[in-house]
């Protein structure tokens, strides 16, 4: 009796350890908006360069990793977006207007 309720909590743990794991990649990568996961998920699904065999982990996986973004929607909404990747695009932005403004060298 004891044995099945371990085996039980294992199984059920495992579960939950490998559901939303592009939820998870995704917030943690720098993504931004709602529901990054789940677009990034479509996105490797309809996409045709990936793998055959990939796709049906991401099909099993996809409604896993739609309720994990549905469960971090308060996490988005008050999120500062301060990622690596908005401070690279902000710095470049900012350097493009710098430049603009610089007339260029004469030859």
């Amino acid at each position: 009796m004891k044995l099945r309720q371990l085996q039980h909590l294992f199984l059920g743990s495992g579960l939950v350890a490998l559901c939303g794991c592009s939820s998870m990649m995704t917030h943690t990568g720098g993504q931004e908006g709602y529901y990054p996961g789940t677009r990034a998920s479509y996105e490797l699904l309809k996409d045709d360069d990936t793998s055959w065999g990939i796709k049906p982990f991401v099909a099993l996986d996809m409604p896993f990793t739609a309720v994990a973004d549905t469960l971090l929607i308060p996490w988005d909404a008050f999120h500062t977006h301060d990622s690596v990747r908005a401070r690279v695009e902000k710095s470049e932005q900012k350097n493009l207007a710098t430049n603009s403004v610089i007339p260029p060298a004469a030859p």
